[in-house]
């Protein structure tokens, strides 16, 4: 892992090989748009900004090779819960991750990400609501980041990874979980996170080491409730 000061665009250029010169131009340009809104709106911390390419950018983008293939051939649905600055949704669309969808309640920062979706030509849809608002369709993945604890992520989660059980067929394609799946980065805390969510719900969880953070943790699971 780099120092702060040499992490920059050219080094996830060079962790995610397959990035093209235009997608990181696009990346590059989000980057420029954060640093400038977040002068009047509390997008990231300040102190964030000063390794703002590991600590937001690398941070999302590792998602990327951890989102199942879609059971259907398509492009996977993916429902960012949270999105805030768009991390990691946006940055997972502007990486061509399928058809990603934005949930964020506060309409200055839903303004942020639907400008930086313009100035990057970014396809992407952004929901200006609170979760519970959003008329549920079916996801393949909802992932979120720094967004709440586990157990409430998965009770917002649930309506989109349970709509696709229901209107998706039975697959027996291992690698593609039945309910859909969350992504979720998560910190030091992860172990008192799964022992609190696992009161209410049956889950099937996997680990892998961030690439952005010593102490972080990305979590692929799949969950029922409890009793279903």
């Amino acid at each position: 892992m780099q120092p702060e000061d040499l992490y920059d665009a050219t080094s996830l250029a060079h962790d995610f090989g397959s990035v093209s010169r235009e997608t990181l131009s696009r990346l590059e340009l989000y980057g420029e748009l954060l640093v400038k809104w977040n002068k009047s709106i509390n997008l990231v911390s300040r102190d964030s900004l000063r390794d703002l390419w590991r600590r937001h950018f690398l941070d999302s983008a590792q998602l990327l090779e951890y989102i199942p293939t879609s059971s259907t051939g398509s492009a996977p649905v993916l429902v960012d819960l949270g999105s805030g600055a768009g991390f990691p949704g946006l940055v997972l669309a502007i990486l061509g991750a399928g058809d990603v969808h934005l949930i964020e309640a506060d309409q200055r920062k839903a303004v942020f990400l639907r400008e930086v979706a313009r100035e990057t030509e970014c396809q992407v849809t952004v929901h200006n609501k609170r979760i519970e608002q959003v008329e549920t369709f079916a996801a393949d993945v909802v992932t979120a980041r720094a967004f709440a604890p586990m157990g409430d992520l998965l009770e917002y989660a649930w309506p989109f990874l349970s709509c696709r059980t229901e209107k998706s067929a039975p697959t027996n394609d291992t690698d593609t979980p039945r309910n859909g799946c969350l992504l979720l980065l998560k910190g030091k805390n992860v172990d008192q996170e799964l022992t609190d969510a696992g009161k209410r719900w049956s889950m099937h969880v996997e680990r892998f080491s961030s690439r952005s953070s010593i102490e972080g943790q990305i979590l692929r699971l799949d969950a029922l409730p409890i009793g279903d």
